[in-house]
């Protein structure tokens, strides 16, 4: 057998799996192949209406032969070892030109090493990130390439018509060499976590604040997504808060264990950040609240031994002003992360020399992934207007937008804080935002400290240069 797949497909799990049907669906024939045979034949028989393009094959030669070329391969395995362990065992079966693309979520900083590595044999290596969980693999997901450009025309007939499509136009693009697919997907996870701590922070002010019911929260997370947070993840929330649990009849959320797990791509976004010197406070934040969140045994102790602890009465108002409040405080936080996502890839862009395209970024994450939202046709708009801009809060349509709202992020981080209600990622964009617009801050203590213990020496405000003072003696 000879020739017969367009593309092939290596690890059917979930993600492997809806990406073969998606393949298939869209009119590719798809090759598969997995550790165990048996589920390839099953994704097969699973799915009779695709099967004429379903190709299961039972050794790794058979697949590779399989495909037309220049061949295109699509890992989803593991990240680390698995992804190099099985590039090695195809290299001696591939040919000069054919195309190995890593889909799975990667640190970029792999991704950069195999692109140098592989590219020089004449097998191109592609870091391609892909958002939007099971159903958006399945149905449209939004796609971030990185790699050699030239490889991007052979690969975009065939990923094209797999991505998710925003007013009919593709959420799949190029954007920079080696690793800046998977970078650019790792700071979309890292605004993920932070976008949906938010949202956790505002449910807990309602449930402890307010003492909202979960169908009470619900239709004021549907009534929100009608307007300026319209977004995936207000949507999810809305649908969570009014799933009634089949055993219980309780709100399903209710009888959820309060621990949030994590695969480590939200942490990347933090390290990268911190490596390129940028504060990111809202995303370091939300990786903080879901590691604080998985000690819950010792959270339950935390809270036996300060159960004495008084803390101030809610001055959250459970009327129609109180419900905007909150609106309009997770809408300020929300634009405060992203701008902080954003000022990640700017740095990085410079950093590596990507020349990121920070529309494109914003143009094709408005459909398909986790955090499609209204917002991000906002920022599209930002950019095709021609704007060079630092930090978004630059921009004035975003500037004028925090500027009216950011009293209502003020009164809710200090309401919950009298409150007793840990509200970290909303804290932490106030923060941010306060530090961020203040022309004379705080830092010329920490210099001089630097300057007395280090002698690191400081710059002055009325003469240029360095200097070091000879500091009195302790």
């Amino acid at each position: 057998m000879s020739g017969i797949a367009d593309v092939g497909v290596i690890g059917l799990g979930t993600m492997g799996s809806m990406l073969s049907l998606n393949f298939a669906e869209k009119g590719s024939d798809v090759s598969l192949y997995n550790r165990t045979h048996e589920k390839a034949e099953k994704l097969r028989s699973d799915n009779s209406d695709l099967s004429a393009r379903l190709h299961p094959q039972n050794s790794l030669e058979a697949f590779v032969a399989s495909l037309r070329t220049p061949r295109v391969i699509v890992l989803m395995v593991n990240a680390g070892k698995p992804v190099d362990d099985q590039l090695e065992a195809l290299a001696p079966l591939l040919d000069k030109g054919d195309i190995v693309i890593d889909a799975g979520n990667t640190d970029f900083n792999d991704t950069v090493v195999r692109n140098n590595r592989w590219d020089k044999t004449g097998i191109h290596f592609v870091g391609m990130g892909v958002s939007g969980g099971e159903q958006g693999a399945r149905h449209g997901p939004s796609i971030m390439v990185g790699g050699d450009q030239k490889v991007w025309t052979r690969l975009k007939p065939l990923l094209e018509p797999i991505s998710a499509k925003y007013d009919n136009s593709p959420c799949v693009a190029w954007l920079g060499p080696d690793g800046a697919g998977h970078f650019v997907k790792t700071i979309h996870n890292g605004i993920e976590y932070a976008d949906m701590q938010m949202i956790a922070e505002i449910y807990s002010v309602m449930r402890d604040g307010l003492g909202l019911s979960a169908n009470e929260m619900a239709a004021i997370f549907k009534d929100w997504n009608t307007r300026g947070l319209s977004s995936y993840l207000i949507e999810v929330s809305a649908t969570v808060l009014a799933e009634p649990d089949p055993e219980t009849g309780k709100p399903l959320v209710d009888v959820i264990v309060d621990e949030a797990g994590q695969k480590g791509t939200g942490r990347w976004s933090v390290i990268e950040a911190q490596k390129l010197g940028i504060g990111a406070t809202t995303l370091e934040a939300a990786v903080s609240a879901r590691s604080i969140s998985s000690l819950r045994q010792e959270r339950q102790a935390s809270g036996n031994i300060y159960a004495d602890i008084i803390v101030g009465e809610s001055d959250f108002n459970n009327n129609a002003e109180g419900i905007e409040e909150l609106e309009a405080a997770l809408e300020t936080a929300k634009i405060i992360a992203y701008a902080q996502g954003y000022a990640i890839m700017t740095a990085a862009s410079k950093e590596y020399e990507w020349d990121l395209p920070l529309g494109e970024i914003a143009r094709i994450w408005r459909a398909g992934c986790i955090i499609r939202s209204i917002f991000l046709q906002d920022i599209t708009k930002v950019y095709e207007a021609g704007a060079s801009v630092t930090n978004l809060l630059h921009a004035p349509s975003f500037s004028e937008r925090v500027s009216s709202d950011q009293r209502s992020l003020r009164n809710v981080v200090a309401k919950a804080a009298k409150a007793g209600i840990p509200v970290p990622a909303l804290s932490a964009s106030l923060a941010y935002f306060d530090d961020y617009r203040r022309a004379r801050g705080s830092a010329n203590l920490i210099q001089g400290q630097r300057d007395f213990f280090g002698a690191h020496t400081f710059r002055r405000l009325d003469v240029e240069g360095t200097h070091h003072h000879q500091w009195p003696t302790i």
